[in-house]
């Protein structure tokens, strides 16, 4: 019989933003089209590499050598017939701390029958579903989560048994190829002929099985795994409903602006009708706010992370508060949890400590921060979606404000399913 591994990763592991990199790249909107760009960019030196609104074709990433100051390539650039808006493409990275303590359920291996597929019973019977009032809201209003979910993020293990018939096609933004597997970025090394989940790094204080795990350490590896865990919350929560993984950042947690954009474009261009956003960055970008803007237009509801800084600071895109629901993170005690940002860009928060969740290569992992309360939200808005596939933005934002109240700066509180689906049916 094959060995359980038993893997926890201690993280406060949310996707933010450190200081702009990527000087060369531009995000150009031009409403004249890719032709006209590139004959103007020509002898200017600098090269519309793609279209980044998909079927739209008036926003581009556009390069330029490193040479050439940057904040003359956007003087330039918005002199051009055409251009609307200019700005540097943001490199995005994973910022980390430590939790404490492993959760019990990480050891109730238990396999359980979820939804056609098999899972452990610690990940099922975690005390985060039960705070939510997860199965009460499901088995009243008789709902399992509806339409497609889409988890801008690292991307989702495709193979883990859990989401046996619960995915759609999906994109990797990051190698420009269909799919959005995250385990492209790994190579495992053999043992025993079963794939073995990696130790990612000590900066993650990630645990695993001594015994039959094999190891790949390293700040490379940083925030391998995040995407997979956030879809997996979404699948508890919303089994019923189709998850699409787009990946747009890599295995150490880094991305492009540029990458998410696209991102943000392709899943409100392909039916998607919840997007989570576990991911933040500090200034808020006027591209970000049109792709949100785009989405939620065309009848997309959108959640995103509020922040691990411990702060009254406003992080985009919650930020964007007319659009997005921003997620703050509570204890299981229905306190603030310590590192969750608060404030004006926070709507509702819902549990982010020990969090337990799917995670790659058929095991499973705990982690804490507000990436991983976000997803609590993005499946509540599917069990709506179960209910009226109509539901929009603000319908979706109002149900979910039917809250318990914790403190001021949290919002409306910490969400209650049933009580969101109760609000929701009584419009």
């Amino acid at each position: 019989m094959k060995r359980c591994i038993v893997s926890v990763i201690f993280v406060f592991c949310l996707l933010s933003a450190k200081p702009a990199t990527a000087s060369n790249r531009f995000i150009v909107r031009d409403t004249l089209g890719l032709t006209s760009l590139q004959n103007f960019c020509l002898p200017l030196l600098c090269t519309v590499v793609q279209t980044l609104d998909g079927t739209l074709n008036q926003l581009f990433l556009v390069t330029a050598p490193n040479f050439i100051d940057p904040n003359w390539v956007i003087i330039i650039l918005e002199s051009l017939p055409g251009v609307q808006n200019a700005e540097i493409d943001q490199l995005l990275q994973v910022q980390q701390s430590s939790g404490t303590g492993i959760p019990s359920g990480l050891y109730d291996s238990a396999p359980v029958s979820f939804f056609g597929s098999t899972v452990w019973h610690g990940y099922v019977n975690q005390t985060a579903a039960q705070i939510v009032r997860l199965e009460d809201a499901r088995s009243m209003y008789n709902v399992t989560g509806a339409g497609i979910v889409a988890v801008i993020d690292t991307g989702i293990d495709p193979t883990h048994p859990a989401f046996a018939n619960a995915l759609v096609s999906g994109y990797d933004f990051t190698r420009n190829s269909a799919g959005g597997s995250e385990r492209n970025d790994v190579t495992q090394w053999d043992n025993g002929g079963q794939p073995q989940p990696a130790q990612v790094g000590q900066s993650t204080m990630a645990v695993v099985d001594p015994y039959n795990a094999t190891t790949l350490s390293g700040s490379q590896y940083s925030a391998f795994g995040h995407g997979t865990m956030v879809a997996g919350i979404i699948h508890l929560v919303a089994p019923g409903a189709q998850i699409m993984a787009l990946k747009a950042f890599g295995p150490n947690g880094s991305g492009y602006l540029s990458d998410i954009l696209r991102a943000l474009y392709y899943a409100a261009q392909h039916s998607a009708k919840v997007i989570n956003m576990s991911f933040t960055f500090p200034s808020s970008s006027p591209e970000m706010q049109r792709a949100v803007q785009y989405a939620t237009g065309r009848g997309v509801v959108c959640a995103a992370a509020a922040g691990n800084n411990g702060d009254d600071k406003v992080l985009y895109p919650a930020g964007y508060t007319n659009l997005v629901m921003g997620v703050a993170s509570t204890t299981d005690n229905d306190t603030l949890s310590s590192f969750s940002n608060y404030g004006a860009a926070v709507w509702v928060a819902s549990p982010g400590e020990a969090v337990i969740s799917t995670y790659p290569f058929g095991t499973y992992a705990a982690g804490w921060g507000t990436s991983f309360s976000t997803p609590f939200v993005s499946g509540g808005a599917a069990l709506l979606v179960n209910l009226s596939q109509s539901v929009n933005q603000t319908q979706a934002a109002g149900a979910m404000g039917y809250a318990k109240w914790i403190s001021p700066g949290v919002g409306q509180g910490r969400i209650d399913l049933y009580q969101a689906l109760s609000a929701f049916t009584s419009q």
